[in-house]
């Protein structure tokens, strides 16, 4: 089914466009190889970080969030250069959507829909 993600700048309350997302998968020798990559569009998503191609596997999983450029644009920077969000597929047959609720200072994550 996938693995999708959004942004939220929750301090000016809108999307973040234009940051580089990279989706990682754990593997058995303890090192992340990657999975895929997107940028967020004008509505803050990326929809298409799981390749169609490539069959989705249970295991953990890391989105990286590249946000110093689209922070330092937004307000002149920020604390965090990169957002790192390690999580657990249990069940490949599921969507997992995980947002990234962002600020300068900040930020959340929760398991979406």
């Amino acid at each position: 089914m996938g693995i999708s993600t959004h942004i939220l700048d929750v301090t000016r309350g809108k999307p973040a466009a234009s940051v580089i997302v990279l989706l990682e998968r754990y593997g058995a020798d303890g090192s992340y190889w990657r999975v895929g990559s997107g940028e967020t569009d004008t509505d803050g998503r990326c929809k298409t970080l799981y390749p169609d191609a490539l069959p989705m596997l249970p295991g953990v999983y890391r989105l990286s969030f590249a946000v110093a450029p689209y922070l330092s644009a937004a307000h002149g920077g920020g604390f965090y250069p990169e957002v790192n969000i390690v999580f657990e597929v249990a069940d490949a047959a599921q969507h997992y959507h995980v947002p990234l609720l962002l600020s300068p200072f900040g930020y959340s994550t929760y398991r979406g829909s």
